[in-house]
């Protein structure tokens, strides 16, 4: 999707919000003992709640309202009876429709007491994401992203997930432009273009180089195995640079 004027914004700021403080509380609402499951029926009581339909969903009939991936699942995992234990690393992914404008975000909690691996893995997890948006802005290079991320994830000796990709989104949850990549591509040759929306989701992780699929038709995990975090924001291209719009604040 491209922002055609403040209409769009301002559709895109509010769906952006919503996902993003159903993100924050379900975060907070994580207890050992509570299944994958019970933190979904918080997600969708709050997207519901605030007039948006669970994305996922919606667009691919996903059997839940927010994907919750533990330990060595790292994206799309179900919500079902799987118990989250202390020790555990939870990613959440919201996405979420209203009025025909869509927004995802995502992030991976620690369920103390952890390691300071993982608090580590974790710190720098929203670092990587933060080192290729702060590459977001009109006229410059969609490579940079990764680039970016690539060097990052380098100096800090992780590696990077390279099959799960960045993307369009807006009008619907996956649209142009599609697999931007959040590691080094030397293929990549688009240039962002003012009030283009798309996420940026880099997977950072102590080992793992790729997602492979599991007993199910969504649920993913790591190969080599090794615990994985992911951090998302959709952004707006702007000549002011990234436009942020799934800030809960």
């Amino acid at each position: 999707m491209t922002v055609a004027g403040e209409d769009d914004l301002a559709a895109l700021k509010r769906i952006g919000r919503i996902v993003a403080t159903t993100l924050e509380a379900m975060g907070g609402a994580i207890e050992p003992g509570m299944t994958t499951l019970e933190l979904d029926v918080i997600g969708r009581r709050l997207l519901e709640a605030a007039g948006a339909r669970p994305a996922p969903e919606l667009a691919y009939g996903f059997p839940g309202a927010t994907c919750i991936s533990v330990n060595e699942e790292i994206a799309h995992g179900i919500p079902g009876p799987r118990r989250i234990n202390p020790g555990d690393l939870v990613n959440i992914d919201v996405s979420a429709e209203k009025n025909g404008y869509f927004a995802d975000t995502g992030a991976s909690f620690p369920v103390p007491p952890v390691t300071r691996a993982v608090e580590r893995l974790c710190k720098d997890g929203r670092r990587a994401m933060w080192t290729g948006l702060r590459q977001v802005g009109t006229g410059k290079p969609i490579a940079a992203i990764g680039q970016a991320v690539g060097a990052f994830a380098r100096r800090n000796g992780y590696t990077l997930v390279r099959n799960l990709a960045s993307h369009g989104v807006g009008h619907s949850l996956h649209e142009e432009p599609t697999e931007i990549a959040t590691w080094p591509d030397a293929s990549e040759r688009r240039i962002a273009t003012e009030g283009l929306v798309f996420t940026v989701e880099p997977f950072l992780s102590l080992g793992a180089e790729f997602a492979e699929d599991g007993d199910d038709p969504w649920t993913l995990y790591s190969r080599p195995n090794a615990l994985t975090v992911q951090y998302e924001h959709t952004v707006v291209a702007t000549r002011n640079g990234p436009l942020i719009i799934t800030m809960a604040g």
